[in-house]
């Protein structure tokens, strides 16, 4: 069996520019960046390397100091959880601030840990921040290593130091990776605030890994976790809930950056998870967020939580539940539908089980001569009209893409197909070749 992946945990009080270093160790845009104390609340986890070695890189949430978020004590909570799993601490410190009690709790806490920890004093671009360097040396760590990690400085140097202290776990049945990442499936779970989507995460991760609270908003950052399933890896996604523009606009820039992310986490995902608040309904604001996962040609499963608040023995309740989702999300007519619970776990089982035909689905590629037999077989039964009902005749078809499957039709006259028709064959495509949950884009030539 070959050793685990070393796990790497940034720790400090709110705002010392824990999420600024994470991105730029991470060089992405994972965490949210603003001037508010407990703007981090989630534990994010993304892949980091240096040199070759990579490492799991976690930015908890800040740990003590001043916090006006209500949720502060569970972000605490999630910070303590995180930094029980770390093999490595990078304990961040603000250097403009010089050395204060919340730093010295915080290293009693990590120093009874028995974990090794690294000091980062930050923020140390000029030279009055340089000159507190030396205090933070009373904490008792060693190195201490100062940065800037809005600007990259020393950066490095803490990379090196980090990929030592890893080396040095190997004996521990701890070390870094130099295998390359296995394939994996994106899934965003995406949906309105407060409609389940971290209670939906934990549960698929089996564990309490992202904050739930009654509170609309929690999930700031778009937090993301590997997962095995039955030898397949994923990879979940918990966004923030995604109001409309006027009401997002009202919530500030933490807000309106929490939306640009999971707007982005649906671009990069696979799988889009709707989330449906079953004592609700489909509304409006659900299908615009469908709408924005079809556009961007992802896989979707549309999942009712919190069906456990509405079932009945009422005979033909679903049915007729689906019938009206499926009225209000008439372009989503290829997504499946799961009825579940979050909080009970009903029939989350067989959330990951859809997801990876929709998965496996999307990247299916038809082989040219089937196409055209079919094509040759279809248009027989039913002939293509254009939108001026000229008579057309499709002299060719094949696939040029997938993910989301993509067809070319060549023909003797149009360009395009009258929408209908262009909707039937679309149909057709999904049942001879078994497209499962996944749009499937046309486009037709004439052919020269």
């Amino acid at each position: 069996m070959s050793p685990k992946q070393a796990t790497v945990v940034l720790v400090g009080r709110p705002n010392v520019g824990k999420s600024t270093l994470f991105n730029r160790i991470t060089g992405s845009r994972r965490a949210i960046v603003a001037p508010i104390a407990g703007t981090t609340r989630d534990s994010l986890a993304r892949p980091g390397e240096w040199r070759g070695i990579s490492f799991q890189l976690m930015d908890s949430g800040g740990l003590f100091g001043a916090s006006e978020d209500p949720l502060h004590e569970l972000v605490v909570v999630q910070g303590q959880r995180a930094v029980a799993g770390a093999d490595l601490i990078v304990m961040v410190v603000d250097g403009r601030e010089g050395l204060v009690p919340g730093d010295e709790r915080i290293a009693r806490e990590l120093r009874e840990t028995g974990r090794p920890v690294l000091l980062a004093v930050n923020k140390t671009d000029d030279k009055r921040a340089q000159a507190a360097v030396p205090e933070f040396f009373q904490l008792g760590f060693d190195p201490v290593i100062d940065i800037s990690a809005e600007h990259g400085h020393g950066v490095a140097e803490l990379l090196d130091e980090i990929v030592q202290q890893i080396g040095g776990l190997r004996g521990t049945g701890v070390a870094a990776s130099r295998v390359p990442p296995i394939e994996e499936t994106r899934v965003a779970i995406v949906g309105r605030p407060n409609v389940g989507k971290s209670s939906l995460t934990n549960r698929l991760l089996r564990q309490e890994r992202v904050l739930v609270s009654e509170m609309p908003g929690t999930t700031r950052d778009a937090i993301d976790v590997p997962l095995t399933w039955h030898r397949r890896s994923f990879r979940i996604v918990d966004t923030a809930g995604m109001r409309r523009a006027g009401r997002i606009a009202r919530g500030g820039k933490v807000e309106i950056v929490s939306v640009a992310l999971a707007k982005e986490s649906i671009a990069a995902a696979d799988v889009v998870a709707l989330v449906i608040d079953a004592k609700e309904g489909a509304t409006d604001q659900d299908a615009a967020i469908g709408g924005e996962a079809d556009r961007a040609g992802r896989g979707i499963v549309i999942l009712v939580n919190k069906w456990d608040l509405v079932k009945t023995s009422e005979p033909g309740f679903a049915k007729a539940f689906d019938e009206e989702l499926r009225r209000h999300m008439k372009f989503l007519d290829y997504a499946p539908i799961l009825h579940i619970s979050a909080l009970t776990g009903e029939r989350t089982a067989k959330v990951l089980e859809t997801i990876d035909k929709v998965a496996a689905s999307r990247r299916k590629r038809v082989p040219t001569p089937a196409l055209n037999k079919f094509v040759e077989a279809i248009t027989a039964a039913h002939p293509p009209v254009s939108p001026g009902r000229k008579h057309v005749r499709i002299m060719y078809a094949a696939q040029i893409g997938d993910a989301p499957p993509s067809f070319v039709f060549f023909t003797n006259v149009a360009t395009t197909f009258h929408f209908s028709y262009e909707r039937f064959l679309v149909n057709q495509l999904r049942e001879e070749f078994g497209f499962f949950g996944t749009p499937i884009r046309v486009q037709v030539r004439r052919r020269k």
